[in-house]
């Protein structure tokens, strides 16, 4: 095959990548690598159209050889400063810049003085092997980071570049006729080397935008505060609650806690104490139920837990019981005890209610009873109370 033809082959593929990791680099807050990698294929794609477009005029010259050799190495340096900025890796770009000027300044004085190729090519060849064993080694050392299989695929192929460089030149100085096969070999390994880095990127903002939704799920479904769930979640837990409850003989209780004595909390020791307190009491709500019930902050200070598969009423009695005695202990924040209290009400399904809403108000109903008797108990809503 005709090495003006591999060229060509080579030259599409990466004015492909190009824009492909242009088009991915202006995806808003998209990792940085992405900006690098264009970068790289945009040296790669100059570097081959210096073959492209001079050959015929220039072919066998020094000079081009020079041209090419020198955007091939900016082409390496952008691959690994990517990889390191991709992962945050901790090197200094600098030094990489450093490395990079200097190889340019040995391509331009093996140009002037000509050296012999071998020579020439051996310093360019030392360098983009270390280049591509770094960015093999960085991708080795990162692939659980992100996707195991897709950056073993760079790791590997990464490695085989770096073969690839540090025997080229001395194979074609001894066989003139691999220097066409050893540039499609090469162009074949840069092709699944940079594929492989574009899946990164792109699994990477799917990463991204699941982190993204799992984010806002919770913050639909939790109070930001207690991460208990909020009202919108209750309600929509609660029809999941009640196929439990349909089971035979047993009963679902809703639970309404309003806690006492608070807003002294609030004004006296401030917000930030009475947010801790709040979580504490959180923290004791879950610590007292199940895993299948259902805790809920509703408002500033007022808790639900939706409790299934109850046996039956005196169930009821002994969780309320548990709970009234977890948020009538004492709480120690920063150094100090804060004792608080709590006034409960309790529904049950189906004696009290069918919906959501009829339980809460029968729950609300009691717990407001027992704020009218003194606080600090609790009562199980009884039919035909008043309202």
């Amino acid at each position: 095959m005709p090495y003006e033809i591999v060229h060509t082959i080579g030259s599409t593929v990466y004015f492909v990548f190009f824009l492909l990791f242009l088009w991915v680099r202006r995806t808003p807050r998209i990792n940085p690598g992405a900006g690098w990698w264009a970068g790289a294929m945009l040296f790669a794609l100059a570097s081959r159209l210096v073959f492209v477009v001079l050959l015929d005029e220039y072919h066998g010259r020094t000079a081009i050889v020079s041209v090419y050799t020198a955007l091939n190495v900016v082409e390496k340096s952008c691959l690994l400063i990517g990889l390191v900025r991709f992962f945050d890796v901790p090197l200094r770009l600098r030094d990489l810049l450093v490395a990079t000027f200097a190889v340019e300044v040995w391509i331009l004085a093996a140009w002037a003085w000509s050296f012999p190729p071998l020579l020439r090519g051996a310093g360019v060849a030392l360098f983009n092997a270390g280049m591509l064993a770094a960015a093999a080694w960085i991708a080795w050392t990162r692939r659980d980071q992100l996707d195991r299989r897709l950056l073993t695929i760079t790791a590997v192929s990464s490695g085989l570049l770096a073969l690839h460089w540090a025997c080229a030149f001395a194979i074609i100085e001894r066989v003139p006729g691999w220097f066409v096969y050893g540039f499609l070999l090469g162009a074949l390994l840069v092709l699944v080397q940079y594929f492989s880095l574009l899946a990164a990127v792109l699994r990477s903002f799917q990463k991204r935008l699941l982190e993204a939704e799992s984010k806002a799920l919770d913050m639909a479904f939790q109070d930001p505060l207690t991460g208990l769930s909020n009202q919108r979640y209750m309600r929509t837990l609660f029809e999941n609650a009640l196929v439990l409850a349909h089971r035979p003989h047993q009963l679902a209780a809703v639970i309404y806690i309003d806690v006492d004595n608070f807003k002294p909390v609030n004004d006296r020791a401030g917000h930030r104490i009475g947010d801790e307190v709040l979580k504490l009491l959180a923290a004791r709500l879950r610590q007292s139920t199940r895993s299948t019930d259902i805790c809920a902050r509703i408002g500033g200070d007022e808790f639900v837990a939706i409790c299934t598969q109850l046996e039956d009423a005196d169930h009821a009695h002994g969780i309320a019981r548990k709970l009234l005695r977890e948020f009538t202990a004492p709480l120690l924040v920063e150094g100090r005890e804060y004792v608080l209290g709590a006034s409960i009400g309790v529904s049950l399904y189906p004696l009290h209610g069918d919906t959501l809403a009829e339980l809460l108000e029968c729950a609300d109903r009691a717990m407001y009873q027992i704020k009218g008797g003194g606080k600090n108990g609790y009562r199980i809503h009884a039919a035909g109370a008043p309202a």
